[in-house]
């Protein structure tokens, strides 16, 4: 089994368009590459900030597998209406030299179902069985994986090594609680920007899954950072970790909310990432009034965020 690629800190890329709203395939192994050499231990792709629902097959195995030729680690979103497609994901990303898999429980039919979703991880795990893989646990997908399965399906499966948790606080929580707890050998992954201090300092998760990440790189990683400090004890850095995660709480809630891929595609483009103006639905774009919010919202935080690392670095 290849080692744990599931530490430090992972932004989940977004699929940047061509004119004609198809993926601009050059663009995204060119921000993969650049937030990798910007500290970033991996990417994921194709999760939910990476357009899953609106790739065809074929979009998304292109970019798995370009990001893999061009040395990027990546871990791939296995996401699907049916298990048989998910399963292709899985053994392409086996194929092509991925590091690691994001296992998505079964949506829309039988997703409530834990037998259904029982053998529909059972699938994508044996598909890729040399891949380390964490279950991706969402309210937002229907189906809330507990430890009586998490731990069946582990018994089964050793490339099942963690947990990347989107649920909030009282979620991270109960993973940390019931099954980080059971096994030092399973790692917790932080799955939404809101959470990062909780997460790493009360929950002992080793790594977080970004979002905000992708347009404030150097920002996520020093958040991340002090976070790891304060779970050590630091009481130095426990304070800092607080005072960052609150200055990005606005931007970091965007995470939360149906409009993500939206808002920080916006962000993107105010970094001067032109190539995410577009999204796959034409219809699919901020109104006036999020855009001038988020403007001021990002304004507001860069220009505190560039007063507040001068006290640090003091």
């Amino acid at each position: 089994m290849s080692e744990n690629i599931f530490t430090g800190t992972i932004p989940a890329l977004m699929t940047p368009c061509k004119a004609d709203r198809t993926p601009d395939y050059d663009a995204l192994v060119r921000k993969g590459r650049e937030l990798v050499d910007a500290g970033m231990s991996a990417v994921v792709y194709c999760g939910s900030m990476g357009d899953w629902p609106l790739l065809t097959e074929a979009q998304r195995q292109e970019g798995v597998a370009r990001l893999a030729a061009a040395g990027v680690p990546v871990i791939v979103g296995t996401g699907a209406v049916n298990s048989k497609e998910a399963v292709s994901h899985a053994a392409h990303a086996a194929k092509v030299g991925a590091s690691g898999l994001m296992v998505i429980p079964r949506v829309l039919s039988r997703g409530s179902s834990p037998s259904a979703q029982k053998a529909h991880f059972s699938a994508i795990l044996e598909a890729a069985p040399k891949l380390p893989a964490v279950i991706y646990n969402s309210p937002y997908y229907g189906f809330a994986t507990r430890a009586d399965l998490f731990f069946e399906l582990r018994a089964r499966h050793p490339n099942l090594i963690g947990f990347k948790e989107f649920g909030g606080a009282a979620d991270l929580r109960y993973a940390a609680e019931h099954i980080t707890s059971q096994d030092d050998n399973v790692t917790l992954m932080v799955g939404v920007d809101t959470q990062v201090f909780h997460g790493f300092v009360n929950c002992g998760a080793t790594g977080a899954i970004t979002g905000i990440g992708n347009a404030l790189p150097r920002e996520v990683l020093q958040l991340v950072s002090l976070s790891r400090k304060a779970a050590a004890g630091d009481a130095v850095a426990r304070r800092q970790a607080r005072e960052l995660e609150a200055a990005l709480l606005v931007l970091s809630s965007f995470d939360e909310g149906a409009d993500l891929v939206l808002f920080y595609k916006y962000l993107m483009v105010l970094n001067g990432d032109h190539e995410y103006t577009l999204h796959f639905n034409e219809t699919d774009e901020l109104s006036a009034s999020q855009r001038r919010y988020a403007e001021t919202q990002y304004a507001l935080f860069r220009s505190w965020y560039a007063s507040w690392s001068k006290e640090v670095a003091a």
